[in-house]
């Protein structure tokens, strides 16, 4: 996408904080790894071996480990983060931490549903000398508040677990290639942003969802994921995208299965999403909120500042088929209509 001189000033102010987020003497270069086999498991580990230097680097000093799953549904498990996942990342910390990690998740629904029905304690009882712990976020409900805004174009708080806001810690996203109702394709920072607003805890008696907020427009969605990520983005540690078995169509929650048998993998999740936009066969541009988290420097969003490690992507590139929606989904890269459609 082609933008003029002055959207490029207004993003410029904030171009420093990727710079700052780099190591010092370390390449420009974001390097992102592609992994394609048959076990979705060893998909996962070798995907982050083939990053284990970056990662090393970063994982020194935190006090903990925070593992970030996607239960956007806690029926489907299409939908939602496979405990073989999270066993690849543990299998990959097992001899690098011994510090305490937690599989931190605040679900659209109840959260320890989905531990349940996609048998997460039999990632924690494989790894019985680490110190693994579930976490639901929403009965923690322990929060920071962060201001966007609503589908009116007001300012309205949120509030954020405060776990993910932990400077201290190493945040891993476990995310999944997907397609989406609202913002076409949703990854790590999809999972990230919108996983970390909270709801009402079981049992309260007022009802409260602030990641509703978040679904008033397509412009308003893109520009609230941006203003998430760079309040988050400081403790991120490494993005990994389980394309085991994708889902095409009307995700994230409807759509079908694609099987595609890759892990991709990155110390920069801006970077790893970008690969996966490309290697489920959806233009990159079309995501306003990851091009701007490259713009604002969340992270690495220009191809040519990307390092590929492993699979060669034109090898494993599939065409996922989208939303039924798109078309009104792209209306947010053309002129502002005077009611913006109201979509996931």
């Amino acid at each position: 996408m082609t933008h003029s001189v002055t959207r490029r000033s207004l993003f410029s102010a904030s171009a420093g904080l990727l710079a700052a987020r780099r190591l010092p003497g370390a390449p420009f270069q974001a390097p992102v790894s592609i992994i394609q086999g048959g076990s979705r498991r060893q998909n996962i580990h070798d995907a982050l071996k083939l990053i284990d230097r970056e990662i090393r680097a970063r994982l020194a000093g935190r006090k903990c480990v925070i593992i970030k799953p996607n239960i956007v549904n806690t029926a489907r498990q299409l939908a939602s983060t496979h405990v073989d996942a999270l066993q690849g990342i543990l299998d990959y910390l097992a001899d690098r931490w011994k510090g305490p990690v937690y599989i931190a998740e605040s679900s659209a629904g109840f959260t320890t549903e989905g531990y349940k029905n996609f048998r997460y304690e039999e990632a924690v009882r494989d790894h019985k000398g680490m110190k693994v712990e579930l976490i639901d976020l929403n009965e923690e409900g322990q929060y920071e508040v962060l201001h966007i805004l609503n589908g009116d174009l007001h300012i309205q708080p949120v509030r954020l677990a405060k776990r993910l806001c932990d400077p201290e810690a190493f945040v891993i996203s476990s995310g999944i290639l997907k397609t989406h109702n609202t913002v076409i394709a949703t990854m790590n920072i999809k999972n990230m942003t919108l996983g970390a607003p909270l709801h009402y805890r079981r049992g309260e008696s007022r009802r409260w969802n602030d990641k509703r907020v978040y679904h008033g427009g397509v412009r308003q969605t893109h520009y609230d994921i941006l203003l998430t990520a760079q309040r988050l983005c400081r403790n991120w540690g490494a993005g990994v995208l389980d394309g085991f078995e994708g889902m095409e169509g009307n995700g994230p929650n409807s759509g079908t299965p694609v099987d595609h048998r890759i892990a991709i993998a990155s110390t920069d999740m801006v970077a790893a999403d970008r690969i996966g936009a490309e290697a489920m066969g959806v233009n990159p541009d079309y995501l306003g909120y990851l091009q701007w988290c490259g713009e604002t420097g969340v992270g690495v969003w220009k191809r040519e500042n990307i390092e590929l490690r492993g699979e060669r992507l034109e090898s494993v590139r599939r065409q996922y088929r989208l939303h039924a929606d798109l078309d009104r989904m792209l209306q947010w890269m053309g002129p502002l209509t005077e009611l913006p459609p109201k979509l996931g």
